[in-house]
C-alpha cells in the first residue's frame, strides 16, 4: 500500500464555531475550502472540518488528542491565550523532555502542542553510520 496524503477528519458539533476557532483563534491557514467544508494546513498534515454528515448516533467523542509540533511552545501559549483561547494546562516540560501545552477545541478534543528541546531523543539521527 502507498499513502500519498492524509489528514484529520472532524465533524464539529457546531461548524460555524470550530471553524472560528481553527482559522481565526489558532490561526490555522485554509489549504481549500468546498461546499460544507473547510480544510486547513497544520504543519505536514491537514485539519478538514466537514460541515456535512454527523458523528453515527451515540459515538463516544474522539478517543485521542491532536499532537502539533511548534518551535516555542511559551509564545504559543501566548499567542493562544491573547486569542481568548483557554489554556487547559500551560505549557511546562515534561518528564520526558518534550514541552507540551494543552488546550482544548470547541467540541472538547485535545490539542497537545509541543516543543521538541534541541538535545531530545526525538531530534537525533537513529541511523547508523556505514
Amino acid at each position: 500500500m502507498e499513502i500519498l496524503a492524509s489528514r484529520i477528519l472532524l465533524r464539529p458539533a457546531d461548524y460555524q464555531r470550530s471553524l472560528q476557532f481553527y482559522g481565526e483563534q489558532l490561526g490555522l491557514a485554509i489549504a481549500r475550502e468546498y461546499p460544507g467544508g473547510t480544510v486547513f494546513h497544520a504543519g505536514q498534515s491537514l485539519i478538514e472540518l466537514a460541515g456535512h454528515g454527523t458523528p453515527p448516533a451515540g459515538a463516544p467523542p474522539f478517543p485521542g488528542a491532536l499532537w502539533l509540533q511548534v518551535r516555542d511552545v511559551y509564545a504559543t501559549e501566548a499567542d493562544l491565550s491573547g486569542r481568548g483561547v483557554p489554556i487547559l494546562r500551560p505549557a511546562r516540560q515534561e518528564p520526558w523532555g518534550l514541552h507540551e501545552l494543552h488546550v482544548a477545541d470547541p467540541d472538547g478534543l485535545t490539542l497537545i502542542f509541543v516543543q521538541i528541546p534541541a538535545d531530545h531523543p526525538l531530534r537525533r539521527d537513529t541511523r547508523t553510520a556505514s
